[in-house]
């Protein structure tokens, strides 16, 4: 990997495309950490600091997480790239169920544009709604659980009306997302990997530090070298399955088109162990924010009947039943986003038009039917590792404590991510090199 970036800053057109990247992801960090208007920076940190001493806040950590802890401080670039990542989601599912979006999927590359322009529209749509809750709940204090009554993030005067400062500041989160989204773009069309994926590990991996030395200072070196060690157990058992596939091979018969022979060549489809890749997990996470974020909606020191069974089972990461419905959801999800994005029977249809045969299987239906079967039995073990690696924070919450879980920064969210858009950068500079050696035998 090493040897590969040093031949990247050696070619001219690579090393232009890696400094581009690195200066839209110093403007990124400088987003990330600049106060949006009408937002008291000092009390800020003040609500932070409070957070920190006290039991967390166990709502926002994985928004927190993917803006860099820009979230928690309401820069400009507080809403991060989730918007997008939700807008995204959302246009992929709607294209099962839209026979519109689904045409304009395999219409290629103009179809492809459209679909672009709409995620581009929705984005800045649930920008405008998330910046509006995230306000209004740090104007209520619950942004911090309830912690900064005494530190008004938002404080009122200025010789100005509450509600424009309030617009000003929706605003101005939402122009951060549309911002966000366009440096991404950026990234993807002139610089290194997929601009929203290394955003996204730009953001993870800025915390990565002071959260760990928060591990050292309060449990010493002994704790946080354990620690160190068992995040490389947990980094090379994710790098194993990543790369882990199951390859069909498949044989094109020859035939002939004008005065040409075509076919005759042999080829495998990869199917990969974890072919969902992170999106159950972010699936899992948002659907069990939901009864935390519900009971923002009752007085803390008066609940009743159920809210008090949500709250011990349903809110706590150290619950059995949080980390029981935690991990069967991200089950489901696996296999729900798998039968969405990966259709056996289309596969098997494109392979049979253009004369292409798995060795012992009949074309058509059978192929569809072996494809499925294949599909649903390695689905499973990638399902399990999911779950495993997702709920790794929660036993880790149970061994340090309450304060250490919330400044453990390698969960297993950050992990998946962090290797994940690791390898894919570091394929795509190895093919950009691959292309620039054998540049001769190209033209």
């Amino acid at each position: 990997m090493l040897s590969a970036f040093l031949s990247a800053f050696r070619t001219p057109d690579l090393r232009k495309k890696l400094l581009f990247t690195v200066a839209i992801i110093a403007v990124y960090r400088l987003g990330a950490t600049l106060p949006s208007p009408g937002v008291s920076y000092g009390n800020v940190q003040a609500c932070i600091k409070t957070m920190e001493e006290g039991d967390g806040n166990g709502v926002f950590n994985l928004l927190n997480l993917f803006s860099g802890g820009a979230l928690l401080s309401l820069s400009v670039f507080a809403l991060g790239i989730m918007p997008y990542i939700t807008a995204s989601i959302i246009l992929q599912l709607l294209t099962v169920v839209i026979p519109r979006l689904e045409q304009l999927r395999k219409e290629g590359q103009s179809g492809q544009a459209k679909i672009t322009q709409y995620t581009r529209y929705l984005t800045l749509g649930l920008g405008v709604l998330q910046a509006s809750a995230f306000v209004a709940l740090a104007r209520s204090g619950q942004l911090f659980n309830g912690m900064c009554q005494e530190f008004p993030i938002i404080p009122e005067g200025h010789g100005l009306p509450g509600w424009l400062v309030v617009s000003v500041l929706v605003m101005t989160m939402t122009a951060g997302t549309g911002m966000v989204m366009w440096l991404g773009e950026l990234i993807t069309d002139r610089g290194v990997g997929n601009g929203m994926s290394v955003l996204i590990f730009t953001s993870i991996a800025a915390r990565l530090p002071s959260e760990g030395w928060t591990i050292k200072n309060n449990k010493g070196w002994g704790m946080f070298t354990l620690v160190l060690v068992l995040v490389l157990v947990v980094i090379t058992a994710v790098v194993f399955i990543e790369q882990a596939q199951r390859r069909i091979p498949v044989q094109y018969a020859k035939r002939m088109i004008g005065r040409r022979m075509y076919g005759g060549t042999s080829t495998y489809i990869p199917l990969k162990v974890n072919q969902a890749g992170v999106i159950p997990v972010i699936f899992g996470s948002s659907l069990l924010y939901l009864p935390t974020l519900l009971l923002q909606f009752f007085d803390q020191n008066n609940l009743k009947g159920w809210q008090i069974w949500v709250s011990n089972h349903l809110v706590k990461p150290d619950s059995p039943t949080y980390i029981s419905v935690y991990f069967l959801l991200i089950i489901f999800f696996t296999y729900f986003y798998v039968s969405i994005t990966f259709n056996p029977t289309e596969v098997a249809d494109n392979m049979k038009k253009y004369g292409g045969f798995v060795p012992g299987i009949r074309p058509g239906k059978p192929t569809a039917d072996y494809l499925d079967f294949i599909l649903s039995r390695i689905t499973l073990p990638g399902a399990l590792y999911l779950g495993l690696i997702s709920i790794l924070p929660n036993f880790f919450f149970i061994w340090l404590d309450n304060q250490q879980f919330q400044n453990f920064p390698f969960g297993g969210t950050a992990v998946l991510i962090m290797v994940g858009v690791g390898l894919e950068t570091v394929k795509q500079i190895e093919s950009q090199l691959m292309q620039r050696n054998y540049e001769g035998f190209l033209r």
